[in-house]
């Protein structure tokens, strides 16, 4: 099996970035200590557009992804207090490696 490659973009609400920021990145650090499966992710933040971030994100499948992970308690906390710094719900893309 392949690994899939997940980009997650998401827009913080005007003056909250910095919010936002610390909350990604403080949801990212308990999904790499907690979930095994996932192979990393990398937290990037627009130069320009300080309130735009993507996570770039390794996992073993999309099941993976939108099954057991998004069933996990930090990522649900994640997602409930989320409208408090974020402009909406996340853009989701799934990518595998082209051959």
């Amino acid at each position: 099996m392949s690994e899939t490659t997940i980009l997650v973009a998401y827009r913080a609400q005007p003056g909250k970035a910095d919010i936002a920021r610390r909350a990604i990145r403080a949801l990212v650090d308990t999904v790499l200590a907690r979930e095994p499966e996932c192979a990393g992710i990398t937290v990037l933040q627009d130069a320009s557009e300080p309130g735009r971030f993507t996570l770039v994100e390794r996992w073993p499948s999309q099941a993976v992804f939108l099954g057991p992970h998004m069933q996990q308690p930090h990522i649900q906390a994640f997602i409930q207090g989320a409208g408090e710094f974020l402009a909406g719900p996340p853009d989701i893309s799934f990518w595998h490696e082209a051959r």
